[in-house]
């Protein structure tokens, strides 16, 4: 698993390229033997394809780039993000009216370059620490794949998402240690 830094210091030595980046992550998402199915909840491949395409095309002319423009990143399902369904994690939601605008985490990350993947599972309506959800599935633990161990909740797949290698950073939320408790259970920061 790569840092941010280091992610960026190759963007920023051309020894890498955003699509790169993306491709290798969609990869890791629809890997059969891993985690993608359970730890995604819906993924933009087109979107994030463009997204990095234009990142490249920006380096490549040798416009003022952020130092993290161009690394791919989940977001929690609990975030909008413009023009889709905000489930968090629920059924219930599937059929609410799109979101008209990204939540402001979302919506900053994406102005400095950075490029949104796809929406990670969790736990339904954050409502537990332990990662459950039983209309989504339930991303194992890298600690204990074979058993199924939990992998903390409610960021359950953003915390998956980043111990896989699926992305370097995943984007969740903490009330009483969602983020904190996944973090913990997946051996990650």
């Amino acid at each position: 698993m790569q840092t941010l830094a280091e992610l960026s210091r190759q963007l920023a030595e051309r020894k890498t390229t955003s699509r790169d980046l993306v491709e290798r992550a969609l990869a890791q998402i629809a890997d059969p033997a891993g985690e993608g199915a359970r730890t995604f909840i819906a993924v933009d491949a087109e979107g994030a394809r463009a997204a990095a395409d234009l990142v490249d095309l920006q380096r490549k002319r040798g416009r003022q780039v952020s130092a993290l423009a161009g690394i791919p990143f989940s977001s929690k399902d609990i975030f909008d993000l413009a023009g889709e369904v905000t489930t968090a994690g629920s059924k219930v939601l599937k059929n609410d009216p799109p979101a008209t605008a990204d939540a402001t985490a979302i919506a900053r990350l994406k102005h400095k370059g950075l490029i949104v993947i796809g929406r990670t599972n969790m736990t339904e309506f954050a409502y537990s620490g332990v990662g459950l959800n039983p209309h989504y599935g339930t991303p194992r633990s890298p600690f204990d794949r074979a058993t199924g161990r939990i992998p903390g909740g409610s960021s359950s797949g953003a915390a998956v998402s980043v111990a896989d290698g699926m992305v370097a950073l995943g984007i969740g939320t903490d009330t009483g240690g969602s983020c904190r408790v996944p973090a913990s259970y997946c051996g990650i920061v």
